[in-house]
């Protein structure tokens, strides 16, 4: 199984979620529930982490956190494990109780941490029998309408603030909030298959891509590409750095070497872990042989010539270290 994209770094937010294997429960009753969310409140406190949001669902949970001490992996061990060895003493089971490693979104705050909050508490209208959100026991809404110190734990000012300064006019913010219909945007989001590991604007993504893509990008984390530059950028700085027009990165003639053209295959390869499909319809050659002959005549070349290899260093370098453009 492929290893996921986990980027951590200081007051970083999240959405976090988990699914029982093949869609089964994880919470068979009330104890469930409430063990589970016992289990998060103790683990916040233990481990650092401010929980904003969160959702308890039969089969699934959603949790919107931030980690103060960039500790993201080690609090959802903890959380995951010891529900897990909860769950298989009590109603005599064994193995597995995870669809698998849980799912992090990395949340670009300004963008979208209200429209999440909103998302995760109006999750439970989409069940049957639930007509309002104060009618869900097992979500954090109830601690965003109630005034009781038992709540207290929860990260719920810093979402009041956001919707506004005036304290005394937040609880109806919220509430008014809370009635308006999920942006199709996020809705949209989450109906997919393959969920983003980034969420945010254009700015917070390149700042991302710029900051971690390095130290990320690993062939056992395919979801690292989405650090990755991108295709248009690369063609662009290999075009820029050689003097040449972008059609020059499409031609091919037998027995001549186009550098220009197999630095920037190469790059794609490399950098991107592009497919050798894809690299023969970004620079329109007709066979995966013709792609593949390209990158290992590339290795070749820079093993033999230094030159070319300085050359192919500095143009990752540039890729890699400079923010997208």
């Amino acid at each position: 199984m492929s290893r996921p994209l986990r980027i951590e770094y200081p007051y970083a937010w999240y959405h976090v979620m988990n699914h029982g294997r093949r869609a089964e429960s994880i919470f068979l009753d009330a104890t469930d529930f409430r063990t589970f969310f016992e289990l998060l409140i103790a683990s916040a406190e233990l481990w650092n982490v401010r929980i904003a949001a969160f959702c308890l669902l039969s089969n699934h949970y959603h949790i919107l956190l931030q980690t103060p001490d960039a500790n993201l992996s080690r609090f959802m061990r903890h959380v995951d494990g010891v529900y897990t060895q909860y769950f298989n003493r009590v109603h005599h089971c064994d193995g597995q109780l995870f669809r698998g490693r849980y799912k992090s979104i990395l949340v670009d705050a300004d963008s979208y941490l209200l429209q999440l909050v909103r998302y995760i508490h109006r999750n439970p209208l989409k069940m049957a029998g639930v007509k309002t959100l104060d009618a869900y026991k097992w979500s954090s809404h109830r601690g965003y309408v109630s005034v009781e110190k038992k709540w207290d734990w929860l990260y719920k000012d810093f979402i009041f603030a956001m919707l506004t300064k005036e304290k005394r006019y937040q609880h109806r913010a919220y509430q008014e909030f809370m009635a308006e219909e999920n942006a199709g945007r996020i809705c949209e989001i989450f109906e997919r298959l393959e969920i983003p590991s980034v969420l945010g604007s254009r700015r917070f993504v390149d700042w991302v891509k710029d900051r971690f893509f390095q130290q990320k990008h690993h062939q056992e984390i395919p979801e690292s590409r989405v650090l990755a530059p991108e295709r248009k950028r690369i063609k662009r700085i290999v075009c820029e750095a050689y003097h040449v027009d972008e059609n020059v990165l499409l031609r091919s003639k037998r027995g001549a070497f186009n550098e220009a053209r197999n630095v920037a295959i190469y790059l794609s390869r490399v950098l991107r872990g592009d497919g050798l499909d894809e690299l023969c319809k970004e620079f329109q050659m007709k066979r995966c042989s013709s792609a593949s002959s390209a990158i290992e005549r590339m290795k070749d070349e820079i093993k033999k010539d230094s030159r070319l290899r300085k050359r192919v260093d500095r143009l990752r370098e540039e890729l890699l270290n400079k923010g997208q453009t």
